[in-house]
């Protein structure tokens, strides 16, 4: 049987058809769930074995990117997420889903999911849309999802508001320690980047990071738009792997294979 994906949509979502399409490529069977079916009840999480919140725009992002649709998750379906994370079931916040992921407190994952750190607005103040490189191979991670990925990887961002900050120093030093982070903003040789590479000014150029146990994960660039070479902005300079996809595709690959 294929592993179920659940991908949250809701007011203002807009990549949860690519979402998707990534989840079903990768061979999972995948769904679009409005949150309020599963508030009701009329949807079960605990059917699912993955659980993907997407990019968009989460009710306007009225009052910050992510912070509406971030207490809801929490304080409507908190217990439900928790024994989801528990089970170590795969979790992904693309873009806006890991502005929510962070602003609920599901990573870095602190007990109680405090809040420790939050994507904030870009430092050039305006949006950033463009590909960047992300290096993946700086330190060894427990994080499912990144398995196999070559050291540098090409993915496109979409952002007002993508600069990864921690609350204070001791939080930035223990996702250093236990190599939670794993994505950068970098150069084509994965070397530190400066504006434009790294298109919001993140601490450490964090792009991604994962939970202590690897289950979930959190990216501002999207590999759901990184899965085809066409998608790339230079068709025959495409990076792709060994069956011809992009490598945004391995990201879901690898969580589908974990189930498997």
């Amino acid at each position: 049987m294929k592993p179920k994906a659940l991908i949250i949509r809701t007011a203002g979502t807009n990549c949860d058809y690519e979402t998707q399409y990534a989840f079903t490529l990768a061979g999972a069977q995948a769904e679009r769930v409005h949150i309020n079916r599963l508030i009701s009840g009329e949807v079960k999480l605990k059917e699912y074995q993955i659980l993907a919140l997407p990019g968009g725009f989460s009710y306007g992002d009225d009052i910050a990117s992510g912070k509406i649709l971030a207490n809801e998750l929490k304080y409507k379906l908190g217990d439900m997420l928790s024994r989801f994370d528990q089970e170590g079931k795969p979790v992904i916040g693309i873009c806006n889903g890991f502005q929510v992921l962070a602003k609920m407190g599901m990573l870095p994952g602190e007990k109680k999911y405090a809040q420790t750190t939050t994507l904030t607005f870009n430092d050039s103040d305006k949006f950033e849309s463009r590909w960047v490189y992300l290096a993946t191979g700086r330190q060894k991670t427990k994080c499912l999802w990144t398995q196999g990925l070559p050291p540098v990887i090409q993915v496109p961002v979409a952002h007002g508001e993508g600069k990864f900050v921690a609350l204070d120093n001791k939080y930035l030093d223990k996702l250093e320690a236990n190599s939670q982070v794993v994505f950068r903003y970098c150069d084509k040789d994965g070397d530190d980047a400066a504006y434009p590479l790294d298109p919001n000014g993140s601490q450490n150029h964090i792009a991604g990071i994962t939970n202590e146990r690897g289950n979930i994960l959190g990216l501002m660039p999207h590999p759901e738009r990184a899965i085809f070479s066409w998608q790339h902005l230079d068709h025959a300079a495409a990076p792709l792997d060994k069956a011809g996809h992009g490598w945004g595709l391995k990201v879901f690959q690898n969580a589908v294979d974990y189930i498997k």
